[in-house]
């Protein structure tokens, strides 16, 4: 989740619970992006939203709005589902709105923020198309190119 979250600009990353206490000792993000992204642990997300975002909640809930079809607000906070269960329906009922991706069974936390934060960027006109982008992203092993086959 924070590799995505740093892959594709996040602000900050709220948490709530225990789980990413007791997981971050596994953590796989090599690209360190908890050094340059704000984590912060809250008791509850009422009150952490800025006044100007609208909160989106993510999640297999009924009547939601497919991802496909909802159009992402200037500024957000995300509230993603857990794992094993659900936003709860407090969390959902304050919501500006409540989406969910079209998928067959769920997906984990990590590929569903990967999946809403790409949506966002794909449907943003603010996107970097330049060979610097590739270049600043990839991987130090990685100097492949597209080349003319003629």
């Amino acid at each position: 989740m924070l590799r995505a979250a740093g892959c594709f600009n996040a602000n900050q990353v709220l948490y709530t619970g225990n789980r990413f206490d007791i997981a971050k000792k596994f953590q796989t993000d090599t690209k360190q992006a908890n050094h340059s992204i704000g984590l912060t642990k809250v008791e509850c997300f009422d009150g952490e939203k800025p006044t100007q975002a609208k909160l989106v909640c993510v999640d297999l809930v009924e009547g939601a709005i497919p991802l496909m079809d909802f159009e992402h607000p200037e500024q957000a906070l995300y509230v993603f589902g857990p794992e094993d269960g659900s936003i709860n329906q407090e969390t959902i009922s304050k919501a500006d709105a409540v989406v969910y991706i079209p998928t067959t069974g769920c997906l984990n936390l990590a590929a569903s923020v990967n999946v809403l934060l790409y949506d966002r960027l794909a449907k943003s006109t603010h996107i970097d198309r330049s060979n610097e982008l590739i270049i600043r992203s990839r991987d130090r092993n990685n100097q492949t190119r597209v080349t003319d086959s003629e």
